[in-house]
């Protein structure tokens, strides 16, 4: 097989063998009552004048003018005579509509009858006939040689005898519009030939390329176009090739878009342009059909010889003896776009029909056969393929007949095997590359890693990848074997490869990020893996890369400032105590910078926001004195001998909220402040008064106390951290001695009220500890410090508005042993006993002088307010004799308001002083008789008290008595009303209780 762009000459020049591969399977096809016999409509094979295949079934027609419609089984389910008395010459049929020529003995002319075989007409039961016509274009008629229907019913073209083609135009149109049997468009003679017969007329379908509709002419010796519809519609047909071709040589191919032409020579395809591929294969034909993406030769009746080139027909007369006594036929189906035949066999009779119905090629001979050449599985075919190594072949057999994608990958996965089995790894690579998205990489992937291929591993990992179809293990491995060959500019070429729009409208990248980034960092690419990370914002990535791995602490502490709150939060909470480590002051200032600012933050080379405010005060700031880091081994500027000046607040150094504006402030520090004075000359407009302003929208800046877990070894940042915080945020400073002023209206509103002052509570909290922890031990200067920050702590007890909470301040001055702050919060707190206590334990303790006049004075303090004092005192005061010798006038004072107020009874008084056994009873002799003679006058008093209860109660007892005794009479005497006390008239109402009262108010009250 060979393809021809040249003549006739070349083709038979250039003629080898085609392949043969046996795709087809001869079926003879009985009669559905008779197994042992062809179907019965066949028989009379003389009297059929047609056949052809349709949409409802086979079409036969015969000489008596007959039409039969067939089934799959080739039984007549309708028939009907369409030409009386005449017979049928041509059919063809498209979606139920049914043309035929034919004559009849009555009409000279052809006559062009449509038929509705779908629909039945009531009365014959035949199918309903649409149009009849009569093809008379002269007075001297020509036989119909060919017969041409659009796919769309529009055009019907008929080629006569006499070289003249008639078009019929819109014709689907006058079926739908008229009901008229003779209503048809007029046709036109589109073409005219007085010496060349037409022989074979095809419509060229339109298509999305070219909309246009061609009809093709085929005469004995050219071939010709048509434009039949479409821009550029030509008058007269146009020659596409010079080769023409007898009648039933020509027919359209499969997909029809070119006309097939069979010569003895060769097979051409023509298409509207010109000609297209032709394929050598010699022999004399007598008829073309195509059946799906297959062209049936049939040759003429010839006799078989031995030494036929043909080699089907050597065969043929190698099996069979005496060949040489009849014809025979030859029928050849080749697939012309993969170039090879798939059946080649010879029949004893002559081919009279070659029928393509039902996905089957029918081959009817003139003894009345009917073969079924019934095509075999596509797997079949493939696996005899397969079986020969024919991969390309395979591959185009898929493709012709539209298997699905992963059938194809099936076919390349076996090439590839059959390719790799040969050691031809770069073709193999490139049939596996064909499997992706339908074999599983790993079965490529460790073909290629066994045999050491890196390379084209390589290659298939990179088509995985653009594919979108890797996961995470596949970029692993590219990106190893990329480190392994030491390819960086590979490397930067995948790393750098643009994200893709897939199917949702989403960016899509073509590897892992995740695992890009991993598997870069593992093998010391940190600037491409940092590349990544930046570039995707993956931020927690980028400040690992940079902090664990690149040590590039500072390159991190400016991408933090430019991540703004809400990343640097949840990345500072991983990486603050390592950045804290490196860059103390410059990440304290980060750090305050997010609790304090609600804006964008300010960058390292912009002014800072913790820019120092000189004051006017020669003490230094706290940094000056205080070190508190583990590896410090002295306080600087701290040892001198001087009195030690009161401590500026760190809140000094730091500048105060209404020092620093809006965010706007800190990017726009160039803005003049005031604009330039206005010509004297000029008269400025006035401006129109602005509108007024909305209140700002509630903003939530970052919580102090998630980043408190940072500052365990760097305290000195941690007191600056705290201060400032509390200073700019809250405008609060262990300095400040009043309440906060309200806050103006330009402060911005807290979202979290609620957040904000536990916020507070644990700053200030936390400083306390703080002043009361620091420094350690083995600093120079350390009782210098430890005086400062007590200072401090003291100063933050005192103030009423430092929101610190007081039990916890109470633990850690009890805890840390800050006596002074210990009392100072008792007494806050209201807890004197407390107070009363601690003085009497370090008297016990001996360790501080006049500790027990400390315990008499705050009784004195705080005993009008709080009584049960006084017992506690009066315990201490008679518990030793020394104390007793020492404050024997204050234990009579106390004696004397006990006394006085009554706080305790006598007894209780005399149990407390004899617990000890210390008082004596000269020392409370007058106080005691003096008790003594209150308790006789209050016992002679209560006597007379019961005396008096005891004559009242018998007189009560005795009234009860009369009252209840129905045998003693009562008089009552009473002359006045009870109620409204005037003079008691009748009917009046006595009540044994010596009331009386009239009826008419008793009725009234009750």
């Amino acid at each position: 097989m060979s393809n021809l762009t040249s003549g006739t000459g070349a083709a038979a020049a250039a003629a080898p063998a085609w392949r043969h591969y046996p795709f087809f399977d001869v079926v003879p096809v009985k009669d559905a009552h008779d197994l042992s016999s062809a179907p019965d409509i066949f028989k009379a094979t003389l009297e059929l004048s047609t056949v052809v295949s349709s949409s409802v079934g086979v079409l036969v027609a015969d000489i008596h003018g007959s039409v039969h419609i067939l089934n799959r089984e080739f039984e007549s389910i309708s028939s009907w005579i369409a030409h009386v008395g005449g017979r049928v010459t041509h059919m063809v049929e498209r979606e139920g509509v049914l043309v035929t020529l034919g004559e009849e003995d009555s009409i000279r002319s052809p006559l062009l009858k449509i038929w509705d075989v779908v629909n039945r007409d009531k009365k014959t039961g035949a199918p309903v006939l649409l149009r009849s016509t009569k093809l008379q274009l002269s007075n001297h008629p020509h036989p119909v040689s060919t017969v041409a229907l659009s796919a769309s019913l529009s055009h019907l073209a008929i080629g006569l005898g006499d070289g003249t083609v008639v078009l019929y135009r819109h014709l689907d149109q006058s079926l739908a519009s008229s009901t008229a049997l003779t209503a048809v468009p007029k046709p036109r003679t589109v073409h005219e030939s007085l010496e060349e017969p037409i022989t074979g007329l095809g419509f060229r379908e339109p298509t999305e390329e070219n909309p246009s509709l061609f009809l093709f002419i085929v005469t004995i010796s050219r071939v010709l176009s048509y434009q039949v519809s479409g821009k550029g519609s030509s008058s007269t047909p146009t020659v596409v090739d010079e080769i023409g071709c007898g009648l039933g040589c020509a027919t359209m191919d499969w997909r029809a878009s070119n006309m097939v032409v069979a010569k003895d020579e060769a097979i051409f395809f023509c298409g509207t342009e010109g000609r297209g591929p032709c394929y050598a294969y010699e022999g004399t034909k007598s008829s073309i059909h195509s059946h799906l993406n297959y062209l049936v030769i049939v040759s003429p009746p010839f006799f078989a010889s031995a030494a036929s080139a043909s080699a089907t027909v050597r065969n043929f007369a190698a099996r069979t003896p005496n060949y040489g006594d009849s014809d025979i036929t030859k029928v050849t189906v080749f697939e012309p776009e993969n170039k090879y035949v798939a059946y080649s066999g010879t029949f004893t009779h002559d081919v009279r029909e070659v029928i393509s119905q039902w996905g089957q090629i029918y081959i009817l001979t003139s003894d009345g056969n009917l073969l079924c050449l019934q095509e075999k599985s596509t797997a079949t075919k493939l696996d005899l393929l397969y079986r020969k190594s024919l991969y390309s072949l395979a591959l185009s057999l898929a493709k012709t007949q539209q298997l699905d994608e992963a059938s194809v990958a099936d076919i390349h996965r076996q090439y590839g095997d059959h390719l790799y089995a040969k050691g031809e790894y770069d073709t193999a690579m490139q049939q596996f590359v064909q499997t992706i998205g339908h074999l599983q990489p790993s079965y490529v992937i460790r073909k290629f890693l066994d045999a050491q291929r890196i390379h084209n591993l390589v290659t298939y990992l990179q088509e995985l990848h653009s594919l979108g179809l890797a996961n995470s293990d596949h970029t692993t491995l590219l990106l190893n074997t990329y480190t392994k060959l030491k390819d960086v500019a590979r490397l930067d070429g995948f790393i750098k490869t643009e994200a893709k729009r897939n199917a949702d409208n989403t960016d899509e990248l073509p590897f892992d990020l995740e695992t890009a980034i991993r598997v870069c960092r593992q093998a010391g690419y940190f600037d491409h893996a940092s590349y990544l990370a930046k570039k995707y914002e993956r931020h927690e990535d980028y400040l690992r890369i940079q902090i664990e791995d690149a040590g590039n602490y500072r390159d991190a502490l400016i991408y933090l400032r430019k991540l703004g709150q809400d990343a640097a939060e949840s990345n500072l909470a991983r990486y603050g105590r390592a950045m804290l480590e490196n860059l103390p002051e410059e990440t304290a200032k980060l750090l305050i910078d997010l609790c304090t600012i609600s804006g964008p933050l300010t960058l390292d080379e912009e002014p800072s926001a913790l820019a120092v405010v000189p004051k006017q005060a020669a003490a230094p700031s706290y940094l000056s004195y205080l070190a508190l880091n583990r590896n410090s081994a002295a306080i600087p500027a701290l040892t001198a001998d001087p009195p030690i000046p009161t401590p500026p607040s760190p809140s000094a150094t730091t500048i105060k909220p209404d020092d620093i504006s809006h965010h706007a402030s800190l990017h726009d520090v160039s803005r003049s402040s005031s604009p330039p004075p206005a010509s004297p000359t000029t008269i400025a407009p006035q401006p129109l008064p602005p509108p007024p302003t909305p209140p700002p929208p509630p903003v939530e800046r970052l919580s102090p106390r998630i980043y408190f877990a940072h500052f365990v070894d760097h305290m000195e940042q941690f007191i600056v951290f705290l201060e400032t915080v509390a200073q700019r945020r809250w405008n609060q400073s262990v300095d400040d001695t009043k309440p906060p002023p309200s806050p103006s209206p330009a402060v911005e509103p807290v979202a979290d009220d609620e957040s904000d002052r536990l916020d507070q509570v644990a700053v200030w909290n936390t400083l306390l500890e703080l002043y009361l922890t620091l420094p350690a031990k083995g600093y120079t200067g350390v009782a210098l410090v430890e005086v400062t920050l007590r200072s401090k702590a003291m100063r933050v007890l005192r103030s009423t508005s430092l929101p610190y909470d007081p039990m916890h301040a109470l633990i850690l001055c009890s805890s840390r042993g800050f006596t002074e702050g210990l009392v100072l919060l008792w007494e806050k707190m209201g807890i004197y006993e407390e107070v009363l206590r601690f003085w009497m334990d370090k008297h016990r303790e001996g360790t501080v002088p006049g500790a027990s006049a400390q315990v008499v004075e705050h009784l004195e303090r705080y005993g009008s307010q709080h009584p049960t004092l006084y017992p506690l005192v009066l315990r201490f005061l008679t518990s030793t004799p020394e104390l007793l010798e020492r404050h024997r006038e204050d234990v009579q004072r106390v004696l004397a308001y006990i006394d006085e107020e009554n706080i305790m009874p006598p007894l209780a008084v005399v149990q407390v002083l004899s617990r000890d056994g210390v008082a004596s009873v000269g020392l409370v002799k007058e106080w005691l008789m003096t008790q003594i003679k209150q308790s006789r006058l209050e016992i002679k008093s209560d006597q007379e008290l019961i005396k008096s209860y005891r004559l009242e109660t018998e007189t009560k007892l005795k009234q009860v008595e009369e009252l209840t005794d129905p045998d003693h009479p009562r008089v009552f005497h009473v002359t006045r009303c009870s109620a409204c006390a005037g003079q008691l008239d009748l009917p009046s109402i006595h009540f044994m209780c010596n009331h009386s009262y009239h009826q008419r108010l008793v009725s009234f009250k009750f």
